[in-house]
Order: C-alpha cells, then structure tokens, then sequence
C-alpha cells in the first residue's frame, strides 16, 4: 500500500494495487489496508478491468456495506474508493 502524503504531512489516501492477486489474496490486502486505516480518508483500490470484473464485484459486494466504509466511489473503470470518513 503506498501512501500518499498532503502538505500538512498528514496521511489522507492511501493506494492499494491488486494487480496480480486472486479474490481471497486481495480480500486479505483489503482487510490489512482498513486496520491500518487510522487517520485515512480514503483507500484507492486499483483492482484493474482488463482481465474481468472479479476484484471489482468483490470490492462492491463485500465492502458497500462494510461499517468501516463510509459510502464506495468508481473513482476510474480500473478503480473504486472506499471513502472511509467524510471532509467537510
């Protein structure tokens, strides 16, 4: 996961590139990236779109509805946000 880090230094997204793994492996990732998520605004999960939409209907299925996710955003074909909290 990298983190991309704003002018105040604080962290508010983080990128997460599933490329190359399989549901369960990106499943766990996922799950890593929200308990390491303390202080997010969002994780960007790039989970691709040329070689089928499985990581992306996991993404939707599994975490639309997740407690610890705010609302998801198609944020590209290729990548969904979780918006973790909101900025107002």
């Amino acid at each position: 996961m990298a983190d991309k880090q704003p002018a105040g230094g604080n962290s508010a997204e983080a990128i997460l590139d599933l490329h190359g793994k399989n549901k369960y492996q990106a499943r766990i990732a996922i799950e890593a990236a929200l308990r390491r998520s303390k202080g997010l605004y969002r994780i960007r999960v790039v989970h691709g779109c040329h070689s089928g939409t499985a990581l992306k209907d996991m993404v939707w299925s599994e975490y639309g509805s997740d407690p610890r996710v705010k609302r998801l955003l198609a944020a590209s074909e290729s990548a969904t946000d979780l918006i973790l909290r909101e900025l107002y």
